[in-house]
């Protein structure tokens, strides 16, 4: 299929250079939800995400276009994934290869090749989704926008950022650039 080019090289020093992305899901009362998300590799941020009733190229796609509009990367950027069929498709990769992008892909059946993004979907059911029942798709929503947003973006600290949360990490990056 596509190569493995992150090749498990999971440390990048500047925002943009690799995102990687996953696919997880979520049970409510009305049944299941599916999450989307694109992390930047240098923060640890969640700059594209979305959810969904039903794992479709049309929820990675919608993912992948609001990262793209929130962080305008320049061409050369390595995204990363599974080798699922929603990633695999000729819509998503068109969307890669018109900003692009490179695509990396892990290798059949290999978690720790997107060990990141795996770890953010378990890390949001540790710390949010095993510890609510959602009633409705709707109440879910809500609660994984203000965990994403305004918690783990803004707020949750990483070991790989120095111990600061992704939005500071990138801020004090940014600052040391323009010094």
């Amino acid at each position: 299929m596509y190569p493995n080019l992150l090749n498990q090289q999971f440390e990048v020093n500047e925002p943009n250079q690799v995102w990687v992305a996953d696919i997880t899901y979520i049970w409510t009362k009305e049944g299941w939800l599916y999450l989307a998300s694109v992390m930047d590799l240098f923060s640890r941020k969640i700059v594209g995400w979305c959810l969904f009733e039903r794992m479709t190229k049309e929820l990675v796609i919608k993912a992948l276009n609001r990262a793209i509009n929130e962080r305008k990367p320049q061409p050369g950027l390595i995204h990363h994934s599974d080798q699922g069929s929603q990633y695999a498709s000729n819509e998503y990769q068109a969307i890669l290869r018109q900003h692009g992008m490179q695509t990396s892909m892990s290798r059949k059946g290999n978690c720790y090749d997107n060990a990141c993004a795996e770890s953010f979907h378990s890390i949001i059911k540790k710390e949010l989704i095993f510890h609510e029942t959602f009633a409705t798709r709707e109440e879910a929503k809500h609660r994984i926008f203000e965990y994403i947003e305004c918690f783990y973006n803004a707020e949750r600290i990483h070991s790989a950022n120095e111990y600061m949360s992704p939005m500071a990490y990138e801020k004090m990056h940014q600052q040391g650039k323009k010094q």
